[in-house]
């Protein structure tokens, strides 16, 4: 499932760090100080990691993944200078700033930065800030004359400054270098930005070159890529065992302890020793002489058998199995394309081809006025040159992409196939040479807004796939040839979505016609639903062994397991499974796509999704709403109706029981029908953005008015009787329609 863009969490900071040994060597001191009346700490959600492996380098605060900790600030001292690393730039936003603690952790980081050692001495500081307006207005509200750097030329002025404040989405290779003189030359910096927005900014760089890992390194502070989501408990917790594990150089010398007597760490500790390490493995630059040749030297001659993830797992218990694959890869990734062989873990997962499978040449027309993978009906064999030849009026615009299963399973207790196995290459040359260790379909990628036009692609020694294309397929061709295509996956494109599924799933299938048609239908009932313009590009559904979070999750591609995949390829089977099988999940992530944060408050991110549902089987399936699984129907949603206002209508419980939620919307849908959702829907669509919700108060608020006013009732007293709090401006500016309330509602 995924999170609502700009969704606040709290973040819990640590109480202390006590490194174990000269690994790092902060002071408990200094964490006290940057943390002195700090407590906790509002942020976006999907906060970047940070490794750190300096010395001199120490975590800070730490975010959570599932049950492992990583860095998400931290800091360190470099020659003269001192610095503070945030793995997200909303730490510098106004959200950050203004809630809980987080402006007092800015504060302390200026002071610390600075090297002042008591509040008052803030007033006496000059601070430039680049690309930070709101922490720019933020620090001169708090009495410290900050200076704005947004003038062309503000790093010849850095002499001048005691501390500089820096968003580094847009820092220079120029700036950089100024940047870092100043630091080891006595002054303060603040840096802020993500390592994954960087990257899918750059496509193609090396992650060694993002501006704060250019700035750190030799400090021994990384940007890493990768999303910390969400926890469990909505809290990222930290603690003194767990910070000292997430320094890189600290974990590896407990993971050596750990080699000599395993027996003397619990498996906690060692599942977070070997995260911290994966995570320094995959972001740490070859240059690194840290902690990276350390690392190489624990795998040292370690075997492991990775022919069989399926029936044996590589687990949390094998650190030094998960270490070699994280360095097998990462290793693989440093490859040329003609040094890449097949990785043991191909055969099974994605499949292998057969020897005697035609490798065949192809030329594919790509419409580059539509955005995202373009399928090319062909496969890449594991550890075989793949070549695509473009014309000049493309080069640099386009990337050949190798693998369907983008998700990237790190993070997961137990891995049953390799965690990432999909590669992207630029075609930035009339001819470009690639290869995967693991194989895949092949794809074009095309930017957005790209201007190129239709691009006649030739793609060499590929291997045929079963490819059906809804108006250009023949169904006869299908059935006597295409099914049967020797590549072990294969696709079916619609007019609005395409679904990638192992190639056996197909091989029997005799009408791909009445799938994508099903499907396409769908996706045009929640286009309908949402009031979205023409649709930009197809929607994707990708079956995998292992995906990276939940049973089913949104996104692009929306990700499902293996054992949906005969769902997929039969609609009867979807449409005929009523009570709580069937479709549901595939429209509920579909939902997900096409959601809106303007009309999702919190509390409703697994709710109005499922108002695509409902619509889906409705009008696709012919289902009515309430036969669609249990708790639609009228029986379950009385009695859970009846003890929801009976314990006070509590809203903190409305909101953490998606299906309880789901009650209020399904009396709105039995009161005024599909239409006024619509309606509703199309208003925001086209609102102006000074007129969009900018809070979850406004969204609250905006909805009951929406609302309201395209059917002609108040819902106030609705929304009260449910405990869904809005405010009494409102409230007012609909007090003017008759109320409304449903039929038998409260129920007896």
């Amino acid at each position: 499932m995924r999170d609502l863009a700009r969704a606040i969490v709290v973040v819990a900071v640590l109480a202390a760090f006590f490194p174990p040994s000269q690994a790092a060597s902060a002071e408990p001191e200094e964490v006290a100080e940057l943390l002195e009346g700090v407590k906790e700490i509002s942020l976006p959600c999907c906060i970047g990691p940070l490794v750190v492996t300096g010395e001199a380098a120490f975590p800070v605060v730490l975010g959570a993944e599932h049950d492992l900790r990583e860095p998400v600030v931290a800091a360190a001292s470099l020659g003269k200078g001192r610095a503070v690393a945030f793995g997200h730039p909303g730490y510098f936003g106004a959200d950050a700033v203004g809630a809980a603690d987080g402006g007092r952790l800015i504060l302390n980081a200026v002071r610390w930065a600075a090297a002042h050692e008591s509040e008052g001495e803030l007033a006496q500081l000059l601070v430039g800030v680049r690309g930070a307006p709101d922490l720019l207005q933020f620090l001169r509200e708090q009495g410290v004359t900050a200076d704005d750097l947004q003038a062309r030329g503000w790093h010849h002025r850095l002499a001048k400054l005691d501390v500089v404040c820096l968003n580094l989405s847009d820092l220079g290779e120029a700036e950089a270098a100024a940047v870092r003189r100043y630091l080891r030359g006595g002054g303060g910096v603040l840096a802020a930005g993500k390592g994954g927005d960087w990257v899918d900014e750059n496509p193609g760089e090396d992650l060694a070159q993002h501006p704060g890992n250019v700035l750190f390194a030799e400090a021994g502070i990384y940007w890493a890529e990768g999303d910390l989501g969400r926890p469990r408990d909505e809290t990222y917790l930290g603690s003194a065992p767990e910070a000292r594990l997430c320094h890189a150089s600290v974990a590896l010398e407990v993971m050596s302890e750990y080699v000599a007597s395993p027996e003397e760490q619990s498996p906690e500790e060692v599942a977070q020793e070997a995260h911290t390490l994966s995570r320094a493995l995959t972001t740490l630059p070859d240059t690194d002489q840290r902690a990276l040749p350390e690392i190489k030297s624990l795998l040292g001659g370690h075997q492991a058998d990775f022919s069989d993830m399926k029936g044996n797992p590589v687990t949390a218990e094998q650190p030094l199995s998960r270490l070699l694959l994280v360095h097998q890869v990462g290793e693989m990734k440093r490859l040329s394309p003609d040094e890449i062989e097949a990785h043991p873990a191909s055969s099974q997962f994605p499949g292998a081809v057969p020897k005697d499978a035609p490798r065949v040449s192809r030329s594919c027309e790509i419409d580059c006025s539509v955005p995202g993978w373009h399928s090319t009906g062909l496969y890449a064999a594991p550890g075989e040159v793949i070549e695509a030849e473009v014309p000049p009026a493309a080069d640099g615009e386009l990337r050949l992409r190798i693998g369907a299963h983008s998700d990237r399973t790190w993070h997961l207790p137990q891995w049953r196939r390799v965690p990432e196995i999909t590669s992207s290459f630029a075609l930035e040359a009339p001819l470009t040479r690639a290869a995967s260790a693991f194989g895949g379909l092949l794809y074009v990628e095309v930017p957005k807004d790209c201007e190129t036009g239709l691009v006649e692609i030739t793609l060499r020694n590929a291997v045929e796939a079963p490819y059906y294309s809804r108006g250009e397929t023949e169904p006869s061709e299908w059935k006597k040839r295409i099914r049967h295509l020797p590549a072990p996956w294969a696709e079916l494109q619609g007019d609005t979505v395409i679904i990638t599924v192992p190639s056996s799933a197909v091989r029997e299938l005799d009408d791909p016609e009445g799938v994508v048609q099903f499907w396409d239908g769908v996706l045009d009932a929640d286009a309908e639903l949402a009031a979205l313009p023409p649709r930009e590009r197809p929607e994707r559904m990708v079956a995998d062994e292992q995906i990276s979070a939940g049973y089913m999750h949104a996104g692009y591609p929306i990700m499902t397991h293996l054992d949906a995949v005969e769902l997929v390829v039969e609609p009867d089977r979807i449409c005929g499974d009523q009570q709580g099988g069937g479709g549901w999940g595939f429209f509920h992530e579909l939902g997900h796509n096409h959601q809106s944060g303007h009309w999702t408050f919190n509390g409703t991110g697994e709710v109005t999704c499922n108002l695509f549902s409902l619509y889906s089987y409705e009008m696709v399936c012919g289902i009515p709403i309430h036969e669609t699984r249990e708790q639609l129907t009228p029986e379950w949603q009385t009695e859970q109706t009846r003890k929801h206002l009976a314990d006070g209508a509590d809203f903190e419980k409305w909101k953490a029981s998606p299906f309880l939620g789901l009650i209020m919307y399904s009396q709105l849908i039995d009161g005024f029908g599909w239409d006024a959702f619509r309606r509703v829907f199309a208003e925001y669509r086209d609102l102006p953005d000074e007129e969009r919700p900018k809070n979850d108060d406004e969204k609250r608020d905006q909805w009951l008015v929406r609302f309201s006013r395209t059917v002609g009732r108040d819902l106030g007293p609705f929304f009260e009787a449910w405990g869904i709090p809005t405010s009494q401006a409102a409230r007012d500016s609909i007090s003017d329609l008759p109320d409304w309330l449903p039929e038998g509602f409260p129920p007896e």
